[in-house]
């Protein structure tokens, strides 16, 4: 079989495609013919070593899968041999063939396109994550979202409109007339102040951001906030921090992105904790998948019956062999607002 190795931190041109012998599970394990993997911004942060408790090289990249079980390690009961299912793998995705957990594969459809289904495992889950078991929206909230243009922002304002929220979206002037699309109002985060913008479109600010830039973005965030009022038990607005794209300049490693972001996340952080006005709030959704697997499975559920009543539209940008992992690598900074980049088995090969 053929796997993407990354044997050391770097941009796109690190990735190799080699090829083994297929793995063997292991006890608890399942081991998956892959249909589809993703190609994600958090794949770019782990092969350019800047993403928390990544993996040390050499490692396989692939944060998602969609595939077909074709062998059971022992002790694994739940699923059958040609069962379809989704993994969220952190790393190790971008394979022919993976060997993954069989209690934390989820159960797809055969009628749905894999493709588009890898967006429901990390980017929608993200995306319905943030919204609703972090921040926990109710109805008639103000929500900010940075980066609104991308896969999980287009994730978050799709799942916002359906949960009747008021979206406010970060975009580059290019991106803005997709935001406005989606139903939110677009902020042209270069030439505007986004505190002042939606301070003054709302009640004295929002009351929830997403963030997955950090850094200094987050401290700006938390002002956005709208303030609460501890008397009469109204906490007030919640910053859920989710990333460190900040991290990441150009496809590699930014030193001054890694020297900001720390000890701004450590003070927004610290800000959440002393204000009895404000709440920071941390998300990430392997922990919580870990926590809380039943979540987990209970979300996705949700997301494939929005998928099926067409409620919710995953944008396949480009399907691209394995052999292809850089040039997809290289893509990420292009389709930012064009869809989901996913590897696929090439023809003949990963079928049999």
């Amino acid at each position: 079989m053929k796997r993407v190795v990354v044997d050391h931190y770097g941009g796109p041109e690190v990735l190799q495609v080699v090829e083994e012998e297929a793995p063997r599970p292991g006890p608890g394990e399942v081991r998956v013919r892959v249909l589809a993997s993703g190609v994600s911004f958090t794949d770019a942060l782990i092969r350019a070593g800047t993403y928390l408790g990544g993996p040390k090289p050499p490692f396989t990249p692939g944060y998602e899968l969609v595939g077909i079980v074709e062998e059971l390690g022992p002790g694994c009961r739940r699923l059958r041999v040609g069962d379809r299912v989704g993994a969220l793998t952190v790393w190790g995705a971008n394979a022919e063939r993976v060997c993954v957990p069989e209690k934390y594969a989820v159960a797809v459809p055969d009628d749905l396109d894999p493709a588009e289904v890898v967006s429901l495992v990390f980017p929608y889950m993200t995306a319905y994550q943030m919204l609703h078991r972090a921040a926990r929206v109710e109805r008639g909230e103000t929500v900010l979202m940075h980066g609104a243009a991308g896969r999980v922002g287009t994730a978050v304002l799709e799942l916002g409109a359906l949960a009747g929220l008021r979206m406010f979206g970060t975009a580059s002037a290019g991106d803005l007339a997709a935001v406005e699309r989606l139903g939110a109002v677009a902020i042209d985060y270069r030439n505007e102040d986004f505190v002042s913008r939606v301070r003054q479109l709302t009640d004295g600010g929002v009351d929830v951001v997403l963030d997955g830039i950090g850094g200094l973005v987050s401290l700006r965030s938390f002002r956005a906030l709208r303030r609460g009022n501890p008397v009469t038990g109204d906490p007030g607005g919640r910053l859920v921090m989710m990333g460190n794209y900040a991290t990441l300049a150009q496809g590699h490693k930014s030193w001054r992105g890694w020297l900001e972001w720390y000890p701004a996340t450590a003070v927004t952080a610290a800000w959440g904790l002393l204000s009895p006005r404000r709440r920071a709030l941390g998300y990430r959704v392997q922990k919580l998948r870990i926590d809380h697997q039943d979540w987990f499975e209970q979300d996705f559920a949700q997301l494939l019956e929005y998928l099926r009543r067409g409620e919710i539209h995953p944008v396949v940008a480009e399907r691209l062999p394995l052999a292809e992992v850089r040039h997809a690598h290289e893509l990420l900074e292009q389709t930012a607002a064009t869809g989901k980049l996913v590897l696929v088995p090439e023809r003949g090969e990963g079928t049999g």
